[in-house]
């Protein structure tokens, strides 16, 4: 079998495979391997210091598997984890080249360049909101622009149990985009603050004007992604080139793998793992 060194994808359960979408659309040269935590998913009510163990164990298993790099590709993970990992962790690493990126930066610098009003909008898990990590992280560069974050904690479930297109989802997606726009009526920016909502884009969409920008952040982290690897050529040269995609998951394989495929556009499957017992 050939060795490969390919770029880890963690998340705790679905929504990152949106995030490995955008990376395999933007970088199809490389090879990926995606690890879900379904079995210990949701992530967003979670304490810091759960959110924490549970990301570094994962972290740590793709490390093990021959990734260098590994993007959180979730909002929580990257609001509660992502900085004690490369401030803490990695420092005490073996090999000094391993680096752990999240999705939260690179939607916060697109925004100076969306926003027109300065006024930002923000929709995500109970974890994510709680931990204001989008209205910290926009407030260290853009000072000026105003951040109203609102917690969605319906969406999730809708989409996991793909009640995404159903009638009843739009009672939903409207409650908390009303409960947004009241709380800030200039807002002119919406951002998807959770790698689920893509698949209620849809509805999103249609229920606020068109003037109002969404952002999703598939495509955005694959974009950054790629400027990311042209601007360390360090990393760029250990990463395996062969186009394929593996899948983890801590659930089972029958329950997995259906939902995964309604994700990515095409049948995924997954070997099962269980973190708890590999380190």
């Amino acid at each position: 079998m050939r060795k490969t060194s390919p770029i880890g994808v963690f998340d705790s359960g679905y929504g990152g495979l949106t995030i490995l979408k955008g990376l395999r659309k933007a970088l199809p040269q490389y090879d990926y391997l995606y690890l879900g935590d379904n079995a210990r998913a949701p992530y967003g009510t979670r304490s810091f210091d759960i959110v924490y163990g549970f990301t570094l164990e994962a972290v740590r298993y793709l490390f093990a598997q021959g990734c260098p790099l590994v993007i959180l590709a979730c909002n929580t993970a990257s609001a509660k984890a992502l900085r004690s990992i490369q401030q803490n962790d990695l420092p005490r690493m073996a090999d000094p080249g391993l680096r752990v990126l999240g999705v939260i930066r690179p939607t916060v610098e697109l925004i100076p360049s969306v926003t027109r009003s300065g006024h930002v909008g923000v929709l995500g898990t109970p974890g994510t909101v709680a931990s204001r990590s989008y209205t910290m992280e926009i407030g260290k560069t853009s000072p000026d622009i105003r951040v109203t974050e609102v917690a969605c904690p319906l969406w999730v479930p809708l989409v996991e149990n793909r009640e995404a297109d159903s009638p009843g989802a739009d009672y939903f997606v409207g409650k908390y985009l009303d409960t947004l726009m009241q709380a800030d009526p200039a807002i002119d920016t919406v951002i998807l603050g959770c790698t689920h909502y893509p698949l209620l884009y849809p509805k999103i969409r249609a229920y606020l004007p068109p003037e109002i920008k969404v952002l999703a952040q598939g495509e955005l982290v694959g974009n950054s992604l790629a400027d990311y690897l042209l601007r360390h050529p360090e990393m760029e040269t250990r990463l395996s080139k062969g186009g394929d995609t593996r899948f983890l998951t801590t659930e089972n394989t029958e329950k997995f793998n259906p939902l995964a495929s309604l994700f990515v556009g095409h049948p995924a499957c997954a070997q099962r793992i269980d973190l708890t017992n590999t380190l």
